[in-house]
């Protein structure tokens, strides 16, 4: 096996795009997942059918073919999109269908008598849910959540495919040009490892700050991937 030193600082200049697309996909994922999970859990019944059906479309079927779909896809009904917009669309609506069950999972974890503790004390339901529900339920979410941030950094490594040149996108690249891929995918696979354990040791300092002790979290799961 050859390995040359060079090609660490060529690999990390995919750094910054593989991090940018990631944080902001979570970003907006959050934000959507969140509003879906109280459509599912407080909306009217066809409300919770358009977030049930949005929800099983983007779990059921391949994150890839979604992001086709958006990229190659959407240019035939005269919406074309940049080759960033369409990974940051496609990864970050995928990502909100499971945080929303993940949110889903926690909103319904906590005690229903909060609720209505909440609501005889003059709030309305949006100020209910706003004030006693969601902090809760995050703090509820957030070691089955992190999961799912893991999961979009990996995940992430799909844009090389419309290509974006992050660090699957220069990897590709670097190892066409030489014909070392077994090498060259090796670093790959090491620069992804590092960000995962630093990223993991991170989501668990900030779990173990904010845990409520006696507070359960088996009512936050999502289900698997």
């Amino acid at each position: 096996m050859v390995f040359k030193f060079e090609w660490v600082p060529a690999l990390a200049k995919g750094l910054p795009l593989t991090l940018e697309i990631t944080f902001t996909c979570i970003g907006i994922g959050i934000v959507l997942g969140v509003l879906l999970a109280l459509a599912r859990v407080y909306g009217s019944r066809p409300l919770r059918w358009i977030t049930s059906a949005y929800i099983q479309f983007f779990r059921g079927t391949p994150l890839l073919v979604q992001l086709f779909i958006v990229y190659f896809g959407l240019p035939t009904w005269g919406i074309t999109l940049s080759r960033f917009t369409s990974a940051i669309l496609a990864l970050g609506l995928n990502t909100a269908a499971y945080q929303a069950e993940y949110f889903r999972g926690a909103i319904q974890a906590v005690r229903g008598g909060q609720m209505l503790a909440a609501r005889s004390l003059g709030m309305s339901l949006p100020q209910s849910i706003r004030s006693v529900i969601l902090p809760q339920a995050f703090r509820l979410v957030l070691p089955s959540w992190s999961n799912e941030f893991i999961l979009m950094l990996k995940y992430s490594s799909i844009v090389f495919t419309i290509t974006l040149y992050d660090l699957m996108g220069l990897a590709k690249r670097l190892a066409s040009r030489n014909f070392r891929y077994f090498e060259v995918f090796v670093v790959v696979a090491l620069f992804y490892l590092a960000l995962v354990s630093i990223i993991s040791f991170i989501l668990r300092l900030i779990e173990r700050r904010v845990r409520i002790p006696g507070l359960g979290t088996s009512g936050a799961a999502g289900g698997p991937r």
